[in-house]
């Protein structure tokens, strides 16, 4: 294989006309997070995106004992703590329609001291159908807006009508297929993916989660929530941690999420594990104010590209808004 592409700070530039339009979201975003309570009718602030928790619990992340050599020194322990997070994407808690088949898997790796080393909020849709930054920022302040009732669903169409050019390419179609035949399937059978691309050191990399052993058809004609409390109660998990490298921007492209990385092979790095009835009570106060935040992670794995970038500042004002409501709600 070539050498890989090393970070550079050029990946995560924004323009002025960019930095403008993020502003404006975040106001969008702190106005969500204030209206949450009313819009998903819960007594607390929830996040303005994967609102919906589906559950919390404990894990391991098992360093594979072939690692490669290059990798053994961000992982110089044969485990680390895990806590990790089951949610659904949608900004709006859904309590009584199905949810539609978005899911999310956040993992917090710890040191034994209880120290951070990084955030990963994965997805089981491996691409992001937007490529341009002014064009998700428009669409992410309609979304929050129309939410609140403060912009009309003309204006939401019309920012969506923009998107959907980016949604013809090959991967995504292929992926948007593959997610529609598995509509139904349990939650802990499908895979993981980082939307975007982290860096590993001076390398870029994207992860993917590869589960083991898990039937799809698990707990079909339970609710989302029940039949991942039922199997994990009751089963171990385990699942594969995958990464590919960055070789060459033409076939793995840091800043065009609607394609698929090719001709980089996935490398096995280690295991996420979650002993049977590790289960946390996601309704806690300590459990519903978790952050993913990825750009708490350690230097060496946070975030890489410009989509990535504007998570930075959308995390920090969703957490301290839903900090700021919370203790104002006194949520338990």
């Amino acid at each position: 294989m070539p050498d890989p592409v090393k970070y550079n700070k050029k990946f995560d530039q924004l323009s002025d006309e960019e930095k403008e339009l993020l502003d404006i979201a975040k106001n969008s975003i702190a106005d969500f997070v204030e209206h949450s309570p009313s819009v998903s009718d819960v007594n607390y602030a929830t996040r303005n995106a994967h609102a919906k928790t589906y559950g919390v619990a404990k894990g391991d992340f098992l360093i594979s004992k072939n690692i490669p050599g290059q990798f053994q020194k961000f992982f110089d322990r044969e485990k680390y703590a895990l806590t990790i997070r089951f949610s659904n994407a949608h900004l709006k808690i859904n309590h009584h329609k199905k949810d539609i088949p978005a899911y999310g898997f956040s993992v917090q790796i710890k040191e034994e001291n209880g120290d951070l080393i990084a955030n990963y909020p994965l997805v089981n849709f491996p691409l992001f159908p937007i490529n341009s930054v002014s064009t998700f920022l428009k669409l992410f302040t309609s979304v929050n807006r129309f939410f609140i009732k403060k912009w009309s669903s003309f204006s939401l169409v019309s920012q969506i009508l923009k998107v959907i050019p980016s949604t013809f390419t090959g991967s995504f179609l292929k992926n948007l297929f593959k997610l529609w035949s598995k509509r139904n399937d349990f939650l802990l059978s499908f895979d993981y993916h980082s939307v975007g691309a982290y860096r590993l050191g001076e390398n870029m990399i994207k992860i993917k989660l590869r589960p083991k052993s898990v039937d799809r058809n698990y707990g079909k004609k339970l609710e989302v929530k029940e039949a991942l409390e039922n199997y994990l109660r009751n089963s171990d998990f385990t699942a594969e941690v995958l990464i590919q490298i960055c070789y060459d921007l033409e076939n793995q492209p840091v800043n065009r999420l609607n394609v698929e990385w090719k001709k980089s092979p996935f490398i096995k790095i280690g295991e996420v594990k979650i002993d049977q009835n590790n289960l946390l009570d996601p309704r806690s106060c300590e459990n519903e104010l978790l952050s993913f935040n990825p750009f708490e992670s350690k230097p060496f794995f946070q975030p890489v590209g410009k989509i990535q970038t504007l998570r930075k500042e959308a995390y920090k004002v969703s957490m301290q808004t839903r900090l700021k409501i919370n203790k104002l709600l006194k949520y338990k």
